[in-house]
């Protein structure tokens, strides 16, 4: 397992790569420092372009944990475009489940940020974000995006 922490608009974020591929994005120095890897300066390099407003779609090998239901629910986050936001009972729509278990499965993702939880809304508002600032790192996230006009 290799890490880099860099700093960012929203925090200081550790990156973690295992066996080439990243597997856990964390708000906060990891207080381990490695040897950054190729992959760990390519992602790196994305995400400082991601907040300089000039990357719109991360190019990354992912490998993040979970169940089934997880992965699939990441799956579909992944392909809400820059910009665009989708709501908890949408995605629960493509699943053929409900709102509450996709958005328990967005507060588990390993890679916020890459793996987009922040574009899932509630049906009536923000809803909740895992990351460190909560609602208020996914306000500032959806700000760069332009993907939330009420709050622009």
């Amino acid at each position: 397992m290799a890490q880099v922490t860099i700093q960012t608009p929203v925090g200081d974020i550790t990156v973690v790569e295992t066996n080439d591929a990243i597997t856990q994005l964390v708000w906060g120095g990891a207080g381990v420092a490695s040897q950054p890897t190729p992959l760990l300066n390519e992602a790196g390099r994305q995400l400082k372009c991601y907040f300089d407003g000039t990357l719109t779609n991360f190019d990354l090998p992912l490998n993040p944990s979970g169940s089934n239901f997880l992965q699939s629910v990441f799956s579909q986050m992944i392909k809400i475009p820059y910009g665009e936001t989708r709501t908890y009972g949408q995605l629960a729509e493509r699943l053929n489940t409900f709102g509450q278990p996709v958005g328990q499965a967005c507060g588990a993702n390993p890679v916020p940020i890459i793996i987009p939880c922040h574009r899932v809304l509630s049906a009536n508002g923000l809803g909740g974000y895992s990351g460190r600032g909560g609602p208020e790192t996914k306000i500032a996230l959806l700000r760069l995006e332009g993907g939330y006009p009420f709050l622009l």
